[in-house]
């Protein structure tokens, strides 16, 4: 099974930069997205079923143009699960899940913290999530959290770890709380296979950044220890430019 995350920055306007025949040549199982920007009936669903995506899944944020999750799939899931069950997360349309047999695939899109107010949000958010996922983990153990974390977890992970170490995605509490979400029973799936430094899924549009490689790793492919020796591959897909982000893909041994 090979799934692709991607935080598309506009679901719309990565249509308009060959976002679908892009992914008709990666040609993934599942692709989960993050921060689609549209509800459902903005969209030519026919075009995703074209590529191949017969079921598409869309969980928007109430707020119109802002946030909003999607799944999109070859194979129809057992279930779908739109939202979290908690009240604020969902508003913002931040948790999409899909079951496929015993693997359960979310696409999340975790705040970002701008400012002191979102940065509450955040860690909020944070803390919840944890919950909600340790105990989704007793019914769906096999679980694959992808998506946008908005979180550097280690110096290797960002650019510039000195002088972004007060910034929001790089602050000591929320590089805490990533590391303690992997230390509960998460794969970081690319570190699992990459140690190398320089591997960013984020960056600036201002001063060059993409060309000048100073970036952030923020999306990761997050896999539940009960799924270690089914893990095949995670790599970081660079190459793609529909977004200020770029995809990651997983692959999991069926």
């Amino acid at each position: 099974m090979k799934i692709i995350s991607y935080n598309v920055n506009g679901i719309r306007a990565a249509l308009n930069k060959g976002f679908l025949d892009w992914l008709k040549t990666v040609d993934p199982d599942v692709v989960c997205l993050q921060e689609i920007k549209a509800n459902q009936d903005q969209l030519d669903l026919s075009l995703f079923e074209a590529a191949g995506y017969g079921y598409n899944y869309w969980f928007s944020a109430k707020k119109k143009g802002y946030s909003g999750v999607a799944i999109l799939t070859k194979t129809e899931p057992d279930h779908v699960e739109y939202g979290t069950g908690i009240e604020y997360m969902d508003f913002e349309g931040r948790n999409i899940r899909a079951d496929f047999g015993e693997i359960s695939i979310m696409s999340m899109y975790l705040p970002s913290g701008t400012n002191m107010d979102r940065l509450e949000h955040k860690l909020t958010y944070m803390a919840d999530f944890q919950k909600y996922a340790d105990e989704l983990r007793k019914t769906r153990p096999h679980l694959i959290v992808l998506g946008d974390y908005n979180i550097c977890h280690e110096a290797i992970d960002i650019h510039d770890p000195v002088r972004n170490k007060n910034v929001s995605g790089f602050l000591p509490v929320e590089r805490e709380w990533i590391g303690g979400f992997i230390e509960s029973g998460f794969i970081d799936s690319f570190r699992h296979f990459n140690k190398e430094p320089h591997n960013y899924t984020w960056w600036s549009y201002r001063a060059n950044a993409r060309n000048n490689n100073k970036g952030w790793r923020l999306d990761y492919g997050m896999v539940n220890e009960t799924l270690k020796d089914r893990l095949k591959r995670s790599v970081i897909l660079s190459e793609a430019k529909h977004s200020d982000h770029c995809p990651i893909l997983v692959e999991i041994a069926e």
